[in-house]
């Protein structure tokens, strides 16, 4: 048994195997409309659907308005509608249904909306590990060969592990005793307790003699893996639970590990303090700072742990106080043990693991760290790092592109050996951008000032943007992932795109076309194409009223009511097919048809006209002998409610 093993192994094996939605909410309109001459489309469909009227995408409009308004319980009424008349729907409308049947209390009909949602966006854990791990041997050999290795120059035949820079030194851990005849050893491995050394790293590269760090940090026990600011002043490191001479113990009567900083005076290491969220009754270990030294990462088992041990963050405010520590969540921690952490001056998450698919052991993987510190795919960093044994602890100095790691690697002088590598090529890291233009869906003008908002597969907010003066907006992406993107504007319905970015570095792209949802309206409009009515339907060579033709017109009905001095002219038109005296009779019958209904339900008919086209207004070249497709000549078969007047 390894004295490193018993730090980062055998003692958070006794450390406590323990475990831990998004709100979205989208900020109503604060300006206050002028509502003549305009129609509110949603308080439209409303009208139309209170009536009883059944329709898919108006329960979808009426659901998605209210969610992303945050008034999930009339969100949840629409999305109940929508459910109970078709259950197949795409991914997302199951995860706003179970959070708007969370806001009510139904948690258990919320899981299996859930359920389902994990189901069909293909979240099902079971099939994306494997998914994931079917081809890892391949990814790890391609970044396999990328680093040149050889033996640091400084172990011994003790356990050797967990160095860091500080200014021209490398200060690391060892089991080995310089103190003379008298040591104290560690009953475990018949070792002394690791101390921390320190070791020139020469102009040349070579190391100079290793030494004894310094006797305020060393104590009679466990010492390891510091970390040092910038300036060389302040170190944090791992020790032991024992301070001033006393050794804390848990519940268990076990002496963990914590954290500690300490502070350099006058050239000596002073003021050895603990940090305030250790505890006597889990291990916190292993820190290392962001590139702007105002985080501080490290290992644990505190509650909130999803694995044996997980990495962990939490800020240094700038009164040197601390906040609270936090998960880096499962992009990086496992079930299994996340351990060793470096952050390099490229803003790159170094760590070990033995959760993510590697090699056996502990393998050294990489995470790039992206806007708002959100940890990108995990890569291992293939051979010769990693092998067969534990390989941990790396560390890499950016500008030369050379540093150090830990291993117990069959071919070393002790029980661990530091080695040194020298990056031959680096680990090939897929890189994306995404991209696109919010744009009115109507006239095509671009909306600059749009919030567009990044989401993942599971609807965890990623990154929030303002579009641009060209509407154009951009995030940084993984490669290989899902995401939604959300675009809100004043005065427009708000609106989700989905995207997969493809495996290969490159730029993506995914543009939105907003739907005004206060759409101005005068004499001139027509009324079909601002309430998005294609056509209204009659039986063939018909013209009475069918249920699907009526539940449009209850959109007409509803604009009248809403303007009570509007008058409209009704003006039916058909394709070219039949004859011209035949089409035109027919359109006419038809319009006084569709007349005759606005004014059975309460339209007087001093406001309503009605007027049949025939063929006379075809929008395309279908004429007669002119050979088109269906969809061709259903594009003049349509239905037109001209404002002719509005007071």
């Amino acid at each position: 048994m390894k004295i490193k093993t018993f730090l980062y192994s055998t003692i958070f094996s006794i450390l406590a195997l323990q475990s831990y939605g998004q709100k979205t909410r989208v900020e109503a309109a604060n300006k206050k409309y002028d509502r003549y001459g305009y129609v509110d489309a949603i308080a439209t469909y409303e009208r139309v659907a209170e009536k009883g009227y059944k329709d898919e995408k108006m329960f979808q409009k009426l659901g998605n308005a209210y969610y992303f308004n945050a008034e999930l319980d009339k969100a949840g009424k629409w999305y109940k509608e929508l459910f109970a008349m078709n259950q197949e729907q795409e991914a997302e409308y199951y995860y706003r249904y179970a959070q708007t049947l969370k806001s009510i209390g139904d948690y258990e009909k919320a899981d299996k909306m859930m359920d389902e949602f994990n189901k069909r966006s293909g979240n099902d854990q079971r099939a994306k590990l494997y998914a994931k791990q079917k081809n890892y041997l391949e990814e790890i050999k391609a970044n396999s060969r990328s680093y040149e290795v050889s033996d640091a120059g400084i172990n011994s035949k003790y356990s050797d592990y967990g160095s860091s820079f500080w200014n021209n030194k490398l200060v690391f851990a060892s089991a080995r005793d310089t103190a003379g005849v008298f040591k104290k050893v560690f009953k475990w491995t018949n070792q002394s307790y690791t101390n921390l050394y320190s070791a020139e790293i020469k102009p040349s590269g070579g190391m100079g003699k290793p030494e004894r760090f310094s006797t305020v940090i060393n104590s009679k026990f466990h010492e390891s893996t510091p970390i040092f600011t910038k300036d060389g002043q302040t170190m944090y490191f791992t020790r032991n639970n024992y301070l001033n001479g006393k050794k804390g113990k848990d519940a268990e009567n076990s002496t963990l590990l914590k954290l500690y900083k300490a502070v350099l005076q006058q050239g000596k290491w002073a003021n050895v303090t603990e940090l305030p969220f250790n505890s006597n009754e889990y291990s916190v270990a292993h820190p290392t700072l962001s590139v702007d030294e105002k985080i501080l990462y490290f290992a644990s088992d505190m509650p909130g742990t999803l694995g044996q041990s997980d990495l962990f963050s939490v800020k240094i405010n700038n009164d040197g106080s601390f906040g609270d520590p936090v998960n880096l969540g499962k992009t990086i921690n496992t079930e299994g043990r996340e351990t060793f952490p470096f952050i390099s001056a490229d803003n790159e998450l170094y760590f070990a693991s033995d959760g993510h698919p590697g090699l056996g052991g502990l393998d050294v993987f990489v995470s790039k760290i992206g806007n708002g510190n959100r940890f990108e795919e995990v890569k291992n960093i293939g051979e010769p790092i990693n092998g067969p044994q534990d390989d941990f602890a790396l560390l890499i100095d950016s500008k030369s592109q050379s540093g150090f790691f830990s291993s117990n690697r069959k071919d070393g002088q002790g029980y661990d050996d530091i080695y040194r590598f020298n990056e031959v090529r680096p680990v090939v890291v897929c890189e994306q951008s995404l991209s696109g233009t919010i744009t009115d869906q109507e006239t095509r003008v671009v909306l600059p000032g749009s919030k567009v908002s990044l989401f993942t597969e599971q609807f965890e907010l990623v990154a929030e943007t303002i579009a641009n003066e060209k509407g154009i907006f951009t995030f940084e992406v993984e490669c290989g992932k899902t995401y939604y993107v959300r675009a809100e504007k004043e005065e427009y319905e708000t609106k989700e795109g989905k995207i997969t970015i493809e495996n290969t570095s490159g730029k993506s792209e995914l543009s939105l076309q907003l739907e005004q949802r206060m759409k101005p309206i005068g004499e001139g409009t027509d009324l079909a194409k601002t309430l998005n009515i294609p056509i209204i339907y009659f039986d063939l060579d018909k013209s009475f009223i069918r249920p699907d033709a009526a539940f449009e017109l209850e959109k007409i009905f509803a604009v009248l009511q809403q303007y009570p001095k509007m008058q409209i002219e009704i003006r039916s038109h058909t394709d070219s097919r039949q004859t011209h005296q035949y089409n035109q009779g027919l359109s006419d019958r038809r319009a006084k048809s569709t007349m005759v209904w606005l004014i059975q339900n309460g339209i007087a008919a001093g406001r309503l006209t009605a007027k049949g086209y025939g063929e006379t207004q075809l929008v395309n070249q279908c004429a007669d002998g002119v050979k088109c497709s269906e969809a061709e000549h259903q594009a003049n078969r349509r239905s037109e409610f001209v404002i002719i007047r509005m007071e």
